[in-house]
């Protein structure tokens, strides 16, 4: 199995980093289950790697995205299966934990596991042992899991799609993980890295970084955290001209993100605006106004018989949120609450995404070797 190559940059200069690394280092040296939460691309998988890697554990370390398959596919690949335990199963196969067996074993995107295969999850972590499909010999375990997500499971337990006693099974140790704009003293270090990296490979030498570059990167609100600044500096390096990046070189897109963030900040703490408490208080009052207002909506909607009344309104919600987050799935999710996957899963069901075919190949290659590019 080739290891993943998206988390490679474990550069962590920004106080509150430093702060979170020792927590880190201190969840690494015990055997408890370990939660990561954090945003897209914040480097989820980096900080699982540097708890293998201080761990001790001398097993290997797997990462699997739990996102990037089927019920049925990541079922079989999470277990192991018997020769003919289903349509396919030409011969037995162990499961990704008997592979991490005296390991780690990171399984991103957790939120979107489907409440059956929480429930064998659970079993797994209770019992530590594992039956594959088509057998009834249990195989014991040593292994250490590491979940990690982007979606709010709390906010998920309520509207009954995450089980809360996986929960507080998985989160004995819980890890925040701060988006990248929330850890400034990380971007300038992160960018020379990555000037690094790629320089290299482009016969590339001495690149600078220019002023106004780095007062734009460091303005900067970062939606898509690391992976968009390793993304970023690269494309730089390819238009850049006397081996100096400026800022006008710099492919920067998430501007209207960001202006949203920042109205999303300042009205969070009307303090800073000179608001008084009153005001906040106003706020709240009209949101719950909105959702009597919405109420009432559906009552009428219930008297009337409305058929399929559960579908239209999700649909309904779904296609409002899209559209006005400009189509934009990463934005779309944050709003709803919900993973990308899960996402994209409804945006196919209501016709808002067609079914590409280069796409599912994309989101099924992880499959070829059980790893998560994360």
């Amino acid at each position: 199995m080739a290891l993943s190559i998206r988390a490679k940059a474990l550069l962590f200069q920004d106080p509150r980093s430093s702060e979170l690394l020792q927590q880190v280092e201190r969840i690494a040296h015990s055997d408890a289950t370990a939660l990561i939460i954090g945003e897209t691309g914040t480097g989820k998988e980096l900080i699982a790697r540097h708890i293998h890697t201080q761990s001790g554990r001398t097993g290997p370390f797997i990462a699997v995205n739990c996102g990037a398959f089927s019920e049925t596919l990541i079922d079989a690949e999470l277990f192991g299966h018997e020769t003919g335990a289903f349509t396919g199963a030409t011969q037995t196969r162990a499961g990704w934990f008997e592979t991490a067996n005296g390991g780690t074993l990171f399984l991103d995107e957790i939120g979107d596991l489907s409440l059956a295969l929480q429930v064998k999850l659970l079993r797994v972590l209770q019992e530590r042992q594992v039956v594959r499909l088509g057998s009834r010999r249990p195989i014991a375990l040593d292994v250490r899991l590491v979940a990690a997500t982007n979606v709010d499971l709390p906010k998920a337990i309520l509207a009954d799609r995450f089980r809360s006693d996986l929960f507080y099974r998985l989160s004995v140790a819980t890890i925040q993980l701060p988006p990248l704009c929330d850890r400034p003293g990380d971007i300038l270090p992160l960018a020379q890295h990555f000037i690094g990296i790629y320089s290299v490979k482009m016969n590339m030498h001495e690149v600078v970084l220019a002023t106004d570059a780095q007062s734009a990167l460091l303005a900067y609100e970062w939606p898509g955290n690391i992976r968009e600044l390793e993304n970023v500096i690269h494309y730089a390096l390819i238009v850049c001209r006397d081996k100096q990046i400026r800022a006008e070189d710099l492919k920067l897109v998430g501007a209207l993100h960001r202006n949203s963030r920042g109205a999303e900040k300042v009205e969070a703490t009307p303090v800073a605006r000179g608001e008084s408490t009153s005001a906040t208080h106003s706020k709240d009052q009209a949101v719950a106004s909105l959702y009597r207002r919405l109420e009432g909506l559906l009552g009428e909607m219930i008297t009337a018989g409305s058929p399929g009344l559960f579908d239209s309104v999700e649909e309904s919600l779904v296609r409002t949120v899209f559209a006005w987050c400009g189509q934009n799935q990463v934005h779309s999710a944050k709003v709803l609450g919900i993973s990308r996957n899960i996402l994209r899963t409804q945006l196919k069901r209501f016709g808002l995404i067609g079914y590409d075919p280069a796409t599912l190949l994309a989101d099924a290659e992880p499959s070829a070797n059980g790893l998560a590019q994360h």
